[in-house]
């Protein structure tokens, strides 16, 4: 039998898929996040803020995607979600 390490018990790993000013932050199109149980959309928004501080300005103004369907931010996060912070885009 195989036991899962226990702080692999405590924590679940997401993809986070980076568009707009978020790509343009870190340079990469996805990141991969190990969060704590019970972390929601908006957990994965606030720690990008939180590496990311220019990006406070989008706070308000970023929707969120889980596994291609939009939800609200409090929507908790399973293992291996793929969750996608979507912020304002201009084009024209």
């Amino acid at each position: 039998m195989t036991y899962a390490k226990s702080d692999e018990l405590d924590t679940v790993t997401v993809t986070v898929k980076l568009f707009a000013a978020y790509q343009e932050a870190y340079g990469v199109p996805e990141l991969r996040l190990d969060l704590p149980m019970g972390a929601t959309a908006e957990t994965v928004r606030d720690r990008l803020l939180s590496e990311h501080p220019e990006l406070e300005q989008w706070r308000d103004l970023t929707r969120f995607g889980v596994n291609l369907q939009f939800v609200e931010p409090h929507t908790p996060l399973q293992n291996g979600d793929e969750v996608v912070l979507i912020p304002p885009v201009s084009g024209g």
